[in-house]
């Protein structure tokens, strides 16, 4: 390889640098390295040495590092990294004991097979700094939203997205149940973890994870996205059913109806790109008796009793509210337990009809001297009010 040819391969390093968006100076030393093994295994086993590629001149240099010696070792592989006092004066006067000398190695001296063996290793390298490239971008953005194409579905369902420069995987819990995603569709992901494994980068995509939820109302509710309205909470099983808990400081600002929007344009825009997915927006509140009474919405509950060490609350509804707060599948009731934070135990009581019907019995039973299981039942009910208090039949009836 004459000059010219070695500027022209220094030339070529250095846009193939460029193009795939490597550190030129890092990619050049990943060759020099890859030369410098090449040489010390299969040209001159052994033997120190060194290479340099000076790519303002586009040259490249190897050269076999001597350390001087006053007599050569008489181990071969020692003395092959030695060279006489002697000898060295003959080469430079001013050379002393313990200095190294050293000697340029011509790039013919590297056989087809070694240069292929250097091809190999600097491919590698190549690999491996373009993850590390890939991590080093996407490290710092996990926890973002991001557009991605849809690249190809395994025979797993894992769903592999392209953000560019690089790669992400979504395995089935991270996808929307019942979404199909083609090759080539462009869709909103959630970064959820960025790693590195001995394999490169790793990159875990979600379109189920609560975040994408809200990053969606940001950009649907410029009052969340101003500050005006906090999300507060989020509990989400996707494709079927979200909860978010929404505040305002602001007493002029509702934040449930900042959040549906106008004949409900805002909220519908944000379930239209998740899939139909229902969202049911809540009132949060610092009073955990009527945040939970909100979160188990739209079933209206009676007396709560609350738990704060053990974080659990124990909610009574009545039989016609009953299926209604538990909703399909435990699903109402589940979601309010993950919103708030508490598990919920939810007790039956009666119905305002079952009330109506035991005050009459309760009155007939006052008439004629006797009292009627109704009736007893009745005052069993309502023998303490929330707070608390006993009240008498009588007083409710009036």
């Amino acid at each position: 390889m004459d000059r010219e040819q070695q500027r022209e391969f220094v030339t070529a390093l250095e846009e193939l640098a460029v193009a795939r968006g490597m550190d030129k100076l890092a990619l050049i030393t990943a060759f020099e390295e890859a030369l410098q093994e090449t040489y010390t295994k299969r040209v001159e086993p052994g033997k120190r040495t060194e290479v340099h590629i000076d790519p303002d001149r586009g040259v490249i240099e190897v050269l076999i590092i001597r350390e001087v010696v006053e007599k050569l070792d008489e181990d071969p592989e020692i003395s092959e990294k030695q060279i006489s006092l002697a000898d060295a004066l003959e080469l430079d006067p001013d050379v002393e004991l313990g200095m190294e000398m050293e000697f340029p190695v011509p790039i013919e001296s590297f056989s087809r097979i070694a240069l292929q063996h250097a091809k190999q290793m600097l491919t590698q390298k190549m690999r491996d700094m373009e993850r590390a490239v890939v991590f080093n971008e996407y490290k710092d953005r996990q926890g973002e939203v991001l557009t991605a194409s849809v690249a190809r579905v395994d025979n797993k369902g894992n769903v592999f997205v392209e953000l560019g420069r690089g790669e992400a995987i979504m395995p089935p819990k991270e996808q929307i149940p019942g979404e199909r995603l083609a090759s080539g569709t462009r869709t909103k992901i959630f970064l959820k973890e960025v790693s590195m494994t001995p394999k490169g980068a790793s990159i875990l995509a979600s379109r189920a994870a609560p975040e994408l939820l809200e990053y969606l109302l940001k950009q649907e509710v410029p009052e969340i996205a101003d500050g005006t309205v906090e999300v507060k909470a989020i509990a989400r099983e996707a494709g079927q059913r979200s909860k978010i808990a929404v505040y305002s400081r602001n007493s002029n600002v509702d934040p449930i109806g900042a959040c549906i929007g106008h004949r409900g344009n805002r909220i519908q825009a944000v379930t239209a790109e998740i899939g139909r997915e229902r969202v049911d927006v809540i009132q949060w509140d610092g009073n955990t008796r009527e945040f939970i009474k909100h979160a188990l919405s739209p079933a209206k509950v009676g007396n709560i009793e609350i738990d704060v060490d053990e974080k659990t609350a124990r909610v009574t509804v009545t039989a016609d509210q009953l299926s209604l707060a538990i909703g399909k599948g435990g699903q109402n009731v589940r979601l309010a337990a993950k919103l708030t934070g508490f598990k919920i135990d939810l007790q039956e009581t009666a119905s305002v009809s079952d009330l109506d019907a035991a005050m009459q019995d309760a009155a007939k039973g006052g008439a004629d001297g006797k009292r009627s299981s109704a009736a007893d039942r009745f005052a069993a009910l309502f023998s303490a009010t929330p707070d608390g208090e006993t009240t008498d039949a009588r007083e409710i009836k009036e």
